[in-house]
């Protein structure tokens, strides 16, 4: 199966007015070019010194977005581009990228990434945490960030009661910070190649699907 085939059958799958972020960290600019060539334009890396190489050598409509962790001493090398980062997990990390985004004169949207998988690795803000945060108007203060919605990932096991059960947990993280927001905070990005059905039926409107596109990485 090809890239584009495997595009199209995704596409398939997904209603109307979901995102499909193509995973495609770990593949080379031909396999993204593939994908482009299929009319895919959304990306998505985890780790900022590949994603601002292939940010050089690809076609500037491509709109790139930061999936994995960030650290706060590499957002300047993609605040100048960067669409959407997903993985706001602390207060620090979304000043810092406040920060950039005003030094390059830009406006850069975010997610909120809530951790509510059972295991310990996966990051992301603790809801109480994050529910006290928000309260606090401090995201309001910053004029370069817009919070565009709240990013999760389900435990990984093959119980789909569990899945579906942490997706249900981030959704309602999402619904109860909406009263802090307006109504550009529209987005629940969840589930990835294995989970995404469950993710759609949990009210996703962002998927990242990588594998299933792409097939299994090179590391």
């Amino acid at each position: 199966m090809s890239v584009a085939s495997n595009l199209q059958d995704i596409r398939a799958s997904l209603r109307e007015g979901i995102t499909l972020v193509a995973v495609s960290k770990f593949h080379p600019a031909e396999a993204i070019l593939e994908a482009y060539g299929a009319g895919q334009r959304v990306f998505g890396e985890s780790r900022v010194q590949e994603l601002v190489a292939k940010y050089s050598e690809l076609p500037k409509d491509i709109e790139w977005h930061m999936i994995g962790h960030l650290q706060t001493n590499k957002v300047r090398a993609i605040a100048p581009f960067i669409s959407l980062v997903h993985s706001v997990d602390s207060a620090r990390l979304l000043e810092c990228i406040n920060r950039e985004a005003e030094r390059c004169g830009r406006v850069i949207d975010c997610l909120l990434e809530v951790h509510e998988a059972q295991e310990q690795t996966k990051s992301g803000w603790d809801s109480d945490a994050l529910y006290e945060y928000v309260a606090t108007g401090a995201i309001a203060q910053m004029k370069s960030v817009r919070i565009r919605g709240v990013m999760g990932m389900a435990t990984f096991t093959e119980d789909t009661d569990v899945v579906r059960a942490d997706f249900e947990r981030i959704a309602a993280v999402k619904r109860r910070l909406e009263e802090y927001f307006d109504n550009s905070f529209d987005t629940l990005s969840m589930g990835m190649s294995d989970d995404y059905p469950i993710a759609l039926q949990c009210g996703s409107t962002m998927v990242r699907v990588g594998s299933s596109i792409f097939g299994q990485r090179e590391y």
